[in-house]
């Protein structure tokens, strides 16, 4: 699950990682009013306004602004809150912004300048450990740093058995080339940042920037959190952080009939029972020279209800030209899904792109005499090759 900014930096807070001090706003009012709060609190008249969507990349699509004072942070939220805001990460389409973070814009010059850094925390599924990715050339250009120059990106891993070890902090601090006071100041920022990771069960902390003040201290000026959906249960704290409205809607309406789906962009949209059949399916797609539209795992208690519901969603996206379905009968029989898609195909009504319903397992031979009888424009198969070859032809026509 993703979260906004302004959330994953309340978390961050509470494992005393120091974030720039700001609060959410809804509207121009609001935002005016947390302006003139963090005035009171630092004596400053210096803002950033940032844009609270589920994606990277703002600032590139002219979702972070400085402001100079009061008046400015009303302008800029006025022009943000109901913009659609374009990033590399959006795609075309962008995202809508409901909801901006007013905080104080802590970039200053001193005696020495400032610096931004990069750093984020996750799991290396390779090793099976935890992997705290950081560099020294942190900002918007990071995507560019590491392709150009990936010898200044580093990479600390940690045993989750043991945990990260203060030599391991203390190296991330003289490979950023920090000394003194900054360097024990990234030692505490790094040790919080990765039990701020342990402690909310996330997937992902990217802190981009991090930055060094002028008088050395390290502060969060951003934060991307990924948590992991599994383990929601035991944060329903952090469960309540769920922005629906950032989410895919057919996604959204997925997860309500305990289906699982990712939208993707093709025109095959495919149905199936368990996750690995559901791979081999987009392959076998992909080999008939279609592209899936979708992952859409119905679980091992497909039924009627189940089924009319994953049809239509897949039948939203206007790009599907076939449908697939594909089906293993192990823990559910073949006939019972055969009957859920003759019922769910009634309740619709006209399906006006190709259906290829392959069922194999338990009673396949009984659920193809159900889709072949029903007199519907289904096309029943029993092998994968047999239903890769229907898919190539519902394409061809």
């Amino acid at each position: 699950m993703n979260i906004h900014e302004y959330q994953g930096q309340a978390i961050l807070t509470a494992y005393g990682v120091s974030v720039a001090e700001g609060f959410v706003a809804e509207t121009p009012g609001q935002a005016v009013m947390v302006a003139e709060e963090l005035q009171k609190k630092f004596n400053t008249d210096l803002f950033v306004v940032k844009a609270q969507i589920h994606a990277g990349g703002r600032g590139k699509g002219g979702g972070v602004k400085i402001a100079r004072s009061l008046s400015e942070v009303r302008e800029i939220a006025e022009k943000m809150l109901g913009m659609t805001l374009i990033t590399p990460q959006t795609g075309a389409q962008g995202k809508k912004v409901n909801k901006v973070l007013v905080a104080r814009n802590v970039f200053y010059q001193g005696e020495s300048p400032h610096r931004e850094l990069y750093m984020s925390i996750l799991l290396n599924r390779g090793t099976g450990r935890y992997m705290i990715v950081y560099s020294g050339e942190g900002g918007m250009d990071i995507e560019e740093v590491a392709e150009k120059t990936p010898h200044l990106i580093f990479r600390e891993e940690v045993n989750p058995v043991t945990g990260l070890q203060p030599f391991q902090a203390r190296r991330i601090a003289f490979n950023l080339k920090l000394e003194g006071k900054a360097a024990k100041e990234m030692n505490r920022f790094v040790t919080g940042l990765y039990e701020a990771f342990i402690g909310s069960d996330a997937q992902l902390f990217e802190i981009n920037p991090v930055l060094k003040t002028s008088d050395d201290r390290i502060m969060a000026l951003d934060c991307k959190v990924v948590l992991d959906d599994s383990a929601l249960y035991r944060h329903p704290d952090l469960a309540a952080m769920r922005d629906i409205a950032e989410e895919d809607p057919n996604e959204t309406e997925a997860g309500e009939h305990n289906l699982n789906f990712v939208k993707l962009d093709g025109n095959v949209g495919c149905m199936v029972n368990g996750a690995g059949l559901a791979m081999a399916t987009m392959d076998i797609i992909k080999l008939s020279g279609g592209e899936p539209a979708n992952f859409l795992d119905v679980g091992g208690g497909a039924n009627a209800r189940t089924v009319e519901a994953g049809f239509r969603i897949i039948l939203k996206d206007p790009a599907v030209r076939a449908i697939l379905i594909n089906i293993f009968g192990g823990i559910v029989r073949c006939d019972r899904v055969a009957n859920g898609v003759v019922e769910a195909y009634k309740s619709i009504g006209m399906i006006k792109v190709p259906v290829i319903v392959r069922l194999q397992g338990t009673n396949a031979e009984e659920a193809k005499e159900i889709i072949d009888n029903s007199g519907l424009k289904v096309m029943s198969a029993i092998s994968f090759s047999e239903a890769a070859g229907k898919v190539s032809e519902a394409l061809a026509g």
